[in-house]
């Protein structure tokens, strides 16, 4: 609940900072001009880039089990099942969470995943050949990391920092297009609306804007894998996370599909620092590093 009242508020300052700025800077005019209401905008804004990101979260688990043909373990058939059941268990029990939906999907890449719109109802779920090649030790890690994820609220909290930089995409887009379209002399009599350069602005300033966010949301998916790792490292043994961790990094890399890849414990291999900006995940070594030396960036 912190969480949510936290970014809740952040929201609004956002809003109430970019109202602020708009109006030291004269903007609302060139809003005027087109029809638009300044604060009809800022609710606007709001509506659509946090009801994109909740409509996303809340679908989650739904998407995951048919996108991922994930077949959620009601009763163990073998020793394997079994086991994922008794870890994922023990994991929430020391957590002090809801029993999740345990789950396994079909699929010769080493990965794992947990997702879900709140804490006591998510849904962690291995592939086959993860659950296959690690040892107890390493899947007990795994599942620790993706556990670490469901207590962190990491999910509810990508989206809610999603929405934010939406209305931040979604409203500055609009404002800033209204003031270039004005400044060039391009905008229609007053009360009438924009024209065809004023559209074609918007939609580059959101397509520019759009990858600043991503780079941001991005960046914080980093930081919250280092916590999972280390939370799987205090439910597991910090050698048996690191040891899942170099298991990963000698297999195929190969991310998760779409909006589940932010979910996934691995990530795209190594690559350049423009590329990295862009990635989900930390590179493994930096990972397993940062392990060895207790870093657990909090």
């Amino acid at each position: 609940m912190k969480r949510i009242i936290w970014f809740a508020a952040v929201n609004i300052a956002v809003l109430v900072v970019i109202t602020v700025i708009v109006e030291l800077f004269g903007l609302g005019r060139y809003l005027t001009a087109y029809g638009m209401s300044l604060e009809g905008l800022l609710v606007l804004s709001a509506v659509f880039g946090f009801g994109g990101a909740f409509v996303s979260l809340a679908l989650s688990k739904w998407l995951a089990i048919h996108t991922m043909g994930v077949r959620v373990i009601e009763r163990p058939q073998d020793a394997l099942e079994g086991r994922l059941l008794t870890i994922v268990s023990s994991h929430a029990q020391r957590l002090g969470l809801g029993m999740p939906q345990v789950g396994i999907f079909d699929s010769p890449v080493m990965n794992a995943f947990a997702t879900g719109a709140r804490r006591n109802h998510a849904l962690v779920a291995v592939s086959s050949a993860l659950a296959l090649a690690m040892d107890p030790q390493e899947l007990d890690a795994v599942l620790g990391h993706e556990m670490t994820h469901v207590a962190n609220g990491d999910m509810v909290t990508l989206g809610l920092l999603q929405g934010v930089l939406n209305t931040f995409v979604i409203f500055l887009a609009r404002v800033v297009g209204s003031a270039i379209d004005g400044a060039l002399g391009s905008r229609r009599e007053e009360g009438g609306q924009g024209g065809l350069f004023y559209f074609l602005t918007v939609i580059v300033l959101e397509i520019l804007f759009g990858v600043l966010a991503t780079m941001i949301v991005m960046a914080f998916s980093r930081r919250r894998e280092y916590r999972a790792d280390a939370g799987g490292a205090a439910l597991a043994g910090t050698s048996s996370m690191i040891g899942a961790l170099r298991r990963l990094e000698r297999s195929v890399a190969e991310p998760l599909p779409g909006q589940l890849r932010a979910f996934g414990i691995r990530g795209e291999p190594q690559a350049g620092l423009w590329r990295r900006l862009f990635m989900s995940h930390p590179p493994i070594e930096d990972r397993i590093a940062a392990l060895q030396r207790g870093r657990t960036l909090g």
